[in-house]
């Protein structure tokens, strides 16, 4: 049994499998430029939860157990797993892949053809690119854009440019701007970040544990 609130506006072709939320003015299955309505279809799992205002585009595969903010927009042909969370107005383009467990928070942008493996964590106002040179005749040839590996954790307001690959159980640190690749299980921080420590060395300053990461 779904719960869908009146004022939403659910496109054909759209499945909302059982247990799904829909807020008020939330806008599912929009058919992207060039596309009719109901032309692609767009699957959502078991229990998702879409708060008020959010737009999700037409030809989306969304897993079980999915979770977005207020006035999330999310455009068309991504692949989304299981137990994903998208944070309010947070901006997710096309042709993504995001697997299970991915937590994205508010306000983030995540351009197209990023990747966020399983498990990471992209914190609020954090910034993806995947133009190297925006304006260049050929920008749309060469459009690349990042891959966080499984577990990785990007700190509040960092941006990240394209092409760049953040290893597993890796930590860049807030406001952190990222221009190369970094390396699994590290911390980054700076403009440009730079490794200044190994996660397995942080501890936790309110002696709640021995390690905040088992890595």
């Amino acid at each position: 049994m779904s719960n869908i609130a009146e004022t939403a506006k659910i496109y054909p072709n759209v499945i909302l499998e059982e247990g799904a939320e829909v807020g008020e003015f939330c806008i599912i299955g929009l058919p992207p430029k060039r596309k009719a309505a109901g032309e692609l279809e767009t699957r959502i799992g078991k229990n998702a939860v879409i708060r008020s205002h959010t737009v999700i585009y037409a030809g989306n595969v969304i897993g079980d157990n999915f979770n977005s903010g207020h006035g999330a927009l999310i455009r068309e042909d991504n692949q989304i797993g299981n137990d994903v969370s998208i944070g309010s107005h947070t901006v997710i383009e096309h042709h993504l892949e995001i697997q299970d467990g991915v937590r994205v928070h508010s306000q983030a942008f995540v351009p197209e053809f990023t990747v966020l493996e399983k498990g990471c964590w992209i914190g609020p106002n954090v910034v993806f690119t995947n133009a190297l040179h925006p304006l260049c005749k050929h920008v749309k040839e060469c459009l690349k854009g990042a891959t966080v590996k499984s577990g990785a954790k990007i700190g509040a307001n960092a941006t990240i440019l394209p092409d760049t690959t953040i290893g597993e159980m890796a930590l860049v640190g807030a406001g952190s701007v990222v221009v190369k690749d970094v390396p699994e299980k590290v911390v980054v921080a700076g403009s440009p970040a730079r490794v200044i420590k190994n996660v397995a060395d942080l501890d936790c300053p309110y002696d709640l544990c021995d390690k905040p990461y088992d890595v």
